[in-house]
């Protein structure tokens, strides 16, 4: 649908910043200020890019079988396309439909370093929903099983927090092809030192997912792009990257 992903689509490697600084948890809210800055540049497109990681994401879950696990494997490979068109967006340019597979045009390393960081994520929603509920987020009748709103929210909770020390991993390993190992020291360094913030950008994630559930799933077409765009702000403050890589 949207063709092979062009050599232009991944910025290209640059020196990777691996030392995390510690910085205000006021910044944590800066940090959305910035992501809709870059939302800016181009809504639709960022709208368009959140459907495409739902549409996989709900469309491979649904698959009877081995489709939940599968969501959880290619799912984020389409949303790390967010990362490059955040990067594109900073440089100036134009987010495209095309960044829903810039990320496949990475190295395997790079890779398999967003399937296990969103794995490792998603390990802590399911055990919670296990501990809670007694259900097996892997296997779909489980998944569609009804549950109550603070169930559900605790779920969503878990997950967001399980995430935060995996936050910087996408950014290293394809915006500066850092190797995996180093991004996930680093991103779990970003965490040590910025507890605070981080929690600031949990509790606004999970305002935006609750925005995005109250409204049918309509409002994460916002909510994943504003995440991304604020994780990669993020990212920059932390590791102090003062300039995106640009081409030669």
């Amino acid at each position: 649908m949207f063709g092979p992903a062009s050599p232009e689509e991944l910025p290209p490697p640059a020196p990777p910043h691996l030392h995390a600084r510690a910085v205000p948890w006021r910044h944590g809210l800066v940090w959305f200020e910035e992501g809709m800055r870059l939302f800016k540049r181009g809504p639709a497109a960022w709208v368009g890019l959140g459907f495409c990681t739902l549409a996989v994401e709900l469309g491979l879950a649904a698959v009877p079988h081995a489709g939940p696990l599968a969501a959880q494997i290619v799912a984020p490979l389409v949303a790390g396309g967010m990362a490059c068109a955040a990067a594109t967006a900073d440089r100036g340019g134009a987010p495209s439909l095309r960044h829903a597979v810039a990320a496949f045009a990475a190295p395997w390393p790079a890779l398999l370093a967003l399937i296990v960081a969103n794995l490792a994520a998603f390990a802590g929603q399911w055990l919670a929903a296990w501990w809670v509920a007694d259900i097996n987020l892997l296997i779909p009748a489980d998944a569609d099983a009804q549950l109550s709103r603070a169930a559900i929210a605790g779920m969503v909770a878990i997950g967001v927090l399980a995430s935060l020390p995996f936050l910087f991993v996408p950014y290293h390993v394809l915006l500066e092809r850092a190797g995996a190992m180093a991004a996930f020291r680093a991103s779990w360094m970003g965490f040590a030192l910025n507890a605070e913030p981080l929690l600031v950008y949990a509790g606004a994630a999970l305002a935006l997912i609750g925005l995005g559930t109250a409204t049918m799933g309509i409002g994460l077409l916002l909510a994943l792009p504003l995440l991304a765009t604020a994780g990669y702000a993020a990212w920059k403050d932390v590791f102090g990257v003062g300039a995106v890589p640009t081409p030669p």
